[in-house]
């Protein structure tokens, strides 16, 4: 093999950065999420502070587990993938260091604003606009790095994961620099340049579609490069992964709307929102199936390798969230699922059994090549991890669906005189011992993070890392 293809010709550094901050950046925005679970159950927790009230707190907790965990994972993986498949460095270090550490920045901006209240109050896209100017930035710096390397790529093909992770990077730079538009009346204060119904159906056009393609499409780059890796299985049907990829970028663009169902929007456009949405369920299983099919002959291997076992779970909880997503469209389910705790279900089902446990395993593949190990320090640890992660999830998605259907036909039962049967504190009431079993179920993927953080500092601490890096620098 040539100088120009060996692993030490790739600029690892920034994939071993990106890795490890994806690691620091869970454990912190998960960490958030079971304490403001716990205020839910204990509000004593809020303890009386604006800073630590719920309502600062939750969209802390979003931005780190999607933008900073999340986030990161997609960084380090795409700049991995990237330089694999098309056996060339990246195309500019300095340009990929700087995504690094202004990514960095974004994260420690928020993590200071968001506490203090400094908010757009948009879900998802709650920073300020010289946040986002910022964010605006770096990414169309990691887009010029992505498909710069492409450009310079050795391999005539390029690879489905890359499709994914290109149409990802695309289509996020369109949705935040779109949504955000706003009128700057301070440093610390904008408002929208939409307004009212318009407003809410550009920030669910972006709202639906961060989840669409910041948390879909990156990671589906994410499984067709590590699951047939860590599978030693080509890819079931590679037509149909392109198939997959086209349905998908043509279709999921189209369902915000139903996140807007009984409100001032348009009939015709929520209507539309629902049709597209249950049309979406055809690639999203398309890929799905794809994925579980690698695995023909060597399901066997689910025995014994923990890293496969969390990618093909990832994989189970994506076919049944995007089962769950579709059918939660429909005008009739929402009715009742709208504005409760299944919905906080169904999202979690999406971000902790699909974003989450595919990113852990895509890691648990990947640390161990970019530090210069055969593998990680234990084995043990990533099948305990597995066992925490899982249980968590199940805990944590099941006590949303019991509360968010009591919910919504507590909400619904009315007497013969058309008076509401119960109050909302008595819907409240009966929600709280789901609030107890979410608590724990998140308190559970903590602490698998934790012990995950403990076998990367074991796995990271004896590396040959300086080696790679003095001979790629050789090369």
């Amino acid at each position: 093999m040539s100088t120009a293809t060996t692993p030490t010709a790739y600029n690892y550094k920034v994939v071993r950065q990106f890795a490890v901050m994806t690691v620091v950046w869970g454990i912190v925005g998960m960490a958030m999420g079971v304490f403001i679970a716990s205020q839910l159950v204990w509000p004593e927790l809020n303890f009386g502070l604006p800073w630590t009230t719920f309502g600062r707190l939750r969209p802390l907790h979003t931005n780190a587990v999607i933008f900073a965990f999340g986030g990161c994972a997609l960084f380090a993986t795409s700049y991995y993938v990237v330089q694999r498949t098309s056996q060339a460095r990246l195309v500019s270090d300095g340009l990929a260091a700087f995504t690094f550490w202004g990514w960095q920045a974004v994260i420690v901006l928020a993590a200071v604003t968001l506490p203090m209240g400094l908010t757009s109050s948009k879900e998802y896209a709650e920073l300020e606009w010289p946040i986002d100017i910022l964010i605006a930035v770096v990414w169309v710096s990691y887009a010029l790095v992505f498909f710069g390397t492409i450009m310079k790529r050795k391999m005539k093909h390029i690879y489905v994961g890359n499709w994914f992770f290109g149409g990802f990077i695309i289509t996020v730079a369109v949705l935040h620099i779109v949504n955000s538009m706003a009128i700057p009346v301070s440093l610390t204060k904008s408002y929208s340049l939409y307004a009212g119904a318009t407003d809410a159906m550009v920030q669910w056009w972006y709202g639906h579609n961060a989840v669409g393609f910041f948390l879909t499409a990156g990671f589906l780059g994410m499984m067709y490069y590590f699951v047939p890796k860590q599978a030693e299985r080509p890819i079931y049907s590679y037509r149909l992964s392109i198939v997959h990829f086209w349905a998908l970028i043509a279709i999921y663009i189209w369902a915000g709307p139903h996140h807007l169902h009984y409100t001032a929007l348009p009939d015709w456009a929520q209507s539309l929102g629902m049709v597209m949405s249950l049309i979406l369920l055809a690639p999203s299983w398309g890929g799905m199936i794809n994925g579980m099919m690698t695995l023909s002959g060597a399901w066997h291997k689910l025995r014994t390798d923990p890293i496969l076992r969390f990618l093909v779970v990832a994989l189970a909880f994506y076919g049944m969230s995007t089962f769950e997503g579709p059918m939660m469209a429909i005008k009739t389910v929402n009715a009742l699922s709208h504005y409760t705790d299944w919905t906080i279900g169904h999202v979690h089902a999406g971000a902790l059994g699909w974003v989450a446990m595919i990113s852990i395993g895509s890691l648990y593949h990947l640390i161990p090549k970019v530090f210069g190990r055969e593998a990680m320090y234990s084995t043990a640890l990533i099948n305990t991890h597995f066992w925490l992660a899982t249980i968590g999830t199940v805990l944590y998605i099941v006590s949303m669906w019991v509360n968010g259907i009591t919910q919504g036909l507590m909400w619904r039962a009315v007497n013969v005189d058309g008076t509401p049967t119960y109050s909302f504190v008595e819907a409240l009431e009966a929600s709280h011992y789901g609030f107890i079993v979410r608590a724990i179920g998140g308190a559970f993927f903590l602490i698998g993070m934790l012990l995950m953080a403990y076998n990367v500092w074991r796995t990271v601490r004896h590396s040959k890392a300086a080696n790679l890096e003095a001979a790629a620098q050789t090369a």
